[in-house]
């Protein structure tokens, strides 16, 4: 078995094929008005529109109303991101560029919908000899 992607239903899958491609430099790929991916090499983001729900058995889940997931990018430099998209996502940004008690350096941001974005970086001995400089 493997994982392979997350799904967000969304009631407008134009708004965040722009924000993810936006944010990650990445193309999505539209095959309906419905439907898109973003692919990367470790798994894809499927985005879905409210409609594609009926496939599924009607009104199984609700469009801007996660309180519990966080879709999580590692990024070569977190603190190059956070500069590259510091005015784009200046009014969603929940936590700057911060080091985890756990070795990751983080960038917490909402995505237009709301669901929470990480981009995080791993600390090594190197990058860790780079902040402090």
């Amino acid at each position: 078995m493997n994982f392979v992607s997350v799904r967000i239903i969304t009631s407008d899958v134009q708004r965040l094929v722009r924000f993810y491609g936006e944010i990650t430099g990445m193309p999505v790929t539209v095959y309906t008005e419905d439907f898109a991916e973003l692919a990367t090499p470790s798994g894809t983001l499927a985005i879905g529109s409210t409609r594609t729900l009926m496939l599924f058995g009607g009104d199984i889940a609700r469009p801007a109303d996660n309180h519990t997931a966080i879709l999580e990018f590692r990024v070569g430099d977190v603190d190059a991101e956070f500069a590259r998209l510091s005015d784009f996502i200046r009014d969603t940004t929940v936590q700057k560029p911060t080091t985890m008690p756990w070795g990751n350096r983080s960038l917490l941001f909402r995505d237009p919908d709301g669901n929470l974005v990480n981009f995080f970086t791993p600390v090594t001995a190197e990058a860790i000899r780079k902040l402090e400089k």
